[in-house]
């Protein structure tokens, strides 16, 4: 019941309260932001959300965040490396978890719940086992039960039993201690990214491993 009939109506609310309460932080992040990335302030990527019961497909959707990495350059116009774009107000962001914020509009808009599998890249869906596919049977979340079980510091693997689990047993009372266990992490800063890694590890599938490319903080 909470699932089917609760869980969407009390994201809206409690996204829309939230956003209203934390104006005055997104508008001076967001100036903030435009200064320190030289621009636009906003990060905004395509992602997979809940798959559609008529075409059987996932939702794509924009999903907003604060920008953590510059576009700084070589003299070839080639990006820099991760951990020379990372400057220390993205830093900030991320250890804060503040480069999340905007993503409550997401929630307001119904393509993300507070509660959910993380949004990973569209790229990602062909590289799925059936099971770690049916993370997408419920909306995405801003936060997950794998983001309090290690957060970006646990491998691929973890995180997708981590979310088939929570798809298997959605409940309120699982969700608020998801909630507060994600503020007790965000809190303490940890997991924030892999160890030696300014990012997360790029996922390529279960059978094939992992190469190292940039994901921008999932």
């Amino acid at each position: 019941m909470y699932a089917k009939l609760l869980k969407r109506p009390l994201d809206f609310i409690l996204s829309l309260m939230a956003m209203v309460a934390l104006s005055p932080l997104l508008v001076i992040l967001t100036v903030i932001g435009t200064i320190a990335m030289r621009g636009n302030p906003f990060f905004v990527q395509e992602r997979p959300g809940k798959i559609s019961s008529k075409t059987g497909e996932e939702k794509i959707f924009k999903l907003v965040k604060f920008r953590t990495m510059s576009d700084k350059r070589d003299s070839n116009g080639i990006l820099l490396a991760d951990e020379q774009r990372l400057n220390a107000y993205g830093r900030f962001l991320r250890s804060t978890s503040c480069d999340e914020l905007p993503s409550l509009i997401n929630i307001i808009c119904g393509d993300l719940s507070i509660v959910g599998p993380r949004p990973l890249l569209v790229q990602y869906i062909p590289l799925y086992t059936e099971e770690q596919r049916t993370r997408h049977t419920v909306r995405p979340g801003l936060t997950g039960y794998a983001q309090v079980h290690g957060r970006n510091a646990i491998s691929w693997e973890e995180k997708f039993k981590y979310d088939v689990e929570y798809v298997k047993n959605v409940t309120f009372c699982g969700d608020v201690k998801i909630i507060f266990k994600t503020i007790f992490y965000v809190l303490k800063r940890e997991g924030i990214s892999q160890e030696d890694e300014a990012t997360m590890e790029y996922f390529t599938g279960t059978a094939n491993g992992a190469a190292k490319q940039e994901l921008h903080n999932v």
